[in-house]
């Protein structure tokens, strides 16, 4: 069960620490493709997964499911889209980040692309994460055809209610089940790693951290 108090722990935690601690609480990857990168700024995403996923079509329609997500989901939710098919276009922009902005949203993780980078930048500072940019639109590409189930995002299956958790280092997905036993992992993980730098740094060798920490 994700509690304020386990969303706000992995506000601190490395996110190597994390993709750590999900290898070995849940048995296997939890880490996005390394494509998929904050596009807006340097900022820490967190907050559980609202999901919702596009496919082709002909027909000139908005991203309906999408934007119920951003007007009706819990602030501090991340928005996920997923994309079956062509996803060299844009499935996020300015409009979508402002109403994502004003009702308190974490940020959006996509699996195509996003446009409007230097307005998102200069008005809402809100994190994007995505595998690239493009200037197409998806409308009369793409529409959305569900929301609320499992989207493949990065090589990874987000599951709505899962953690989602991002920065310049990647982002990781960790399921509700998992995240206290992972979270508590990470933070040993992350005070073991300051002991072995702290004492690499005094004794000038890496070699005797690695050797008393067998940890690299």
């Amino acid at each position: 069960m994700l509690t304020p108090e386990i969303i706000d722990g992995f506000r601190s935690v490395a996110i190597a620490s994390v993709a750590d601690a999900i290898d070995k609480v849940a048995g296997r990857r939890g880490y996005l493709h390394h494509a998929v990168k904050n596009r807006i700024n340097e900022k820490r995403m967190v907050g559980p997964a609202l999901t919702a996923l596009h496919a082709k079509t002909d027909e000139f329609l908005p991203p309906a499911m999408a934007l119920d997500l951003i007007e009706e989901g819990a602030p501090g939710s991340v928005i996920v889209i997923g994309v079956l098919g062509d996803n060299d276009l844009a499935f996020w922009g300015g409009i979508m980040t402002a109403g994502a902005f004003a009702r308190g949203h974490a940020g959006a993780l996509l699996g195509g692309g996003l446009r409007d980078v230097q307005e998102i930048r200069r008005d809402y500072d809100l994190p994007v994460f995505a595998p690239h940019v493009s200037p197409g639109t998806s409308l009369g590409r793409t529409a959305t055809i569900a929301k609320d189930i499992p989207v493949e995002v990065g090589g990874i299956l987000v599951h709505p209610g899962d953690l989602v958790v991002g920065d310049v280092d990647g982002v990781c997905i960790i399921r509700p089940q998992h995240a206290a036993e992972v979270l508590r992992m990470a933070q040993e993980i992350d005070a073991r790693e300051a002991e072995q730098a702290r004492l690499i740094v005094e004794a000038k060798s890496l070699k005797q951290g690695l050797a008393k920490y067998g940890r690299i």
